[in-house]
């Protein structure tokens, strides 16, 4: 090995010269020796060895990646249709829901216009029954004047026609007609 290395410094360019092949003065010849023991010396350090390691383990590392990707790709897409899912329930069920609100809302509508008929006619009645006691009263007030009346002037024509006899006459007979019919 030393001879080699003493051989490689040794041998310069300018050593090189053209002639046969096997000469030190050949430069494509000293090219060949230089290269030869550059790649001894890479074979010597292992160094094709450290790198097929380091490319394997990128490899492995890279196939790593791969498969952790492979499975995010599968969680992402788990998880997509859980959500496409779910968004599907939710629009269903928010139309289930709307629905449900409009025909409560039209139950509602109906039943206030059915309650509005109701209060409608009970006022009517109401009203009714205040014309019917309103009329009731006018013509127990009618009535009563009637009788007031008719009693001022019976007063005023028994006043006229009666005289103090006659009168007393027919006190003593109201109440002779008045005990009759109490005993």
């Amino acid at each position: 090995m030393k001879k080699l290395a003493v051989l490689l410094l040794t041998a310069s360019p300018a050593l090189a010269a053209s002639g046969p092949f096997v000469s030190l003065r050949n430069t494509d010849f000293v090219v060949l020796i230089g290269f030869l023991a550059f790649v001894g010396i890479l074979v010597y350090m292992k160094v094709p060895g450290k790198l097929t390691g380091m490319l394997d383990a990128r490899a492995i590392a890279i196939r790593a990646e791969l498969d952790e990707a492979k499975a995010l790709r599968e969680e992402a897409r788990a998880l997509l249709s859980s959500y496409e899912k779910r968004q599907k329930e939710v629009v269903e069920q928010s139309d289930r829901i709307v629905a449900q609100a409009k025909e409560e809302a039209q139950t509602a509508a109906r039943l206030a216009k059915e309650e509005l008929q109701a209060s409608i006619a009970r006022r009517l009645a109401s009203a009714q029954e205040q014309i019917a006691s309103a009329e009731a009263a006018a013509l127990r007030a009618v009535r009563e004047q009637a009788v007031t009346l008719a009693v001022q002037a019976a007063s005023e024509v028994l006043t006229r026609q009666m005289t103090a006899q006659g009168t007393a006459a027919s006190i003593d007979a109201g109440i002779a007609q008045v005990d009759a019919k109490f005993h």
